[in-house]
């Protein structure tokens, strides 16, 4: 059981290292991680008494 665990602890370590250095060297290669930008606008009516 000890093996297992230990196994997956590996496996949890080298996933983070995979993602955090896809993070930096992924937009070398085309991945582009920034949201899509588009302005919106909305006609908001205020009723007063």
């Amino acid at each position: 059981m000890l093996k297992l665990i230990k196994w997956l602890f590996y496996l949890a370590i080298m996933a983070f290292i995979a993602l955090v250095g896809y993070a930096y060297i992924g937009p070398f290669f085309g991945a582009d991680f920034s949201p899509p930008t588009k302005e919106i606008r909305q006609d908001i009516i205020l009723e007063t008494d």
